[in-house]
């Protein structure tokens, strides 16, 4: 059974294009532009060029479930996936995602990472190698979802 996606041809093409066009960009905690970005920034600037952005400023968590409603969950990720990390949900404890990725293949990921939420000015960013880039989604622990997005509940199988 195929995942439901929008990506067909141009759309995953423009969203690629566009993230891969904010590599070196410096992580900021609460970025939202060219001048710094956050993982949650940085999705939402990409998912603008293809008219998905949800409104609003989105912290990854929000993001999450302001698009799952719009999204197929998929076992493997391919590229345009959203690829979402946090922590398990636990007894008394809900799940809680603190990171948001796009994926590029099944096995890489572009992200704004490297930094957290004291990263606040450029030299901190450069200091911890803190940036937009690529790197293995296995270099994370932390991994709990991959998402497909949809339009309109039309699923249009890959």
């Amino acid at each position: 059974m195929g995942a439901a996606s929008i990506f067909t041809g141009g759309n995953m093409e423009t969203m690629l294009r566009v993230a891969f066009s904010y590599l070196g960009v410096p992580y900021i905690w609460g970025g939202h532009s060219r001048e710094g970005l956050d993982c949650s920034g940085f999705a939402q600037l990409v998912l603008a060029s293809v008219g998905l952005d949800p409104k609003g400023d989105q912290t990854a968590q929000a993001l999450f479930q302001a698009l799952q409603t719009h999204t197929s969950p998929a076992q493997f990720a391919e590229g345009g996936d959203l690829l979402f990390f946090g922590t398990e949900a636990k007894l008394n404890q809900p799940e809680h995602i603190t990171h948001v990725a796009i994926a590029i293949d099944s096995w890489r990921m572009i992200e704004a990472g490297g930094g957290d939420r004291s990263c606040v000015t450029v030299p901190q960013a450069r200091s911890r190698g803190a940036e937009v880039r690529v790197r293995p989604i296995s270099d994370r622990s932390d991994f709990l979802h991959v998402i497909r997005l949809k339009v309109r509940g039309i699923d249009q199988t890959r």
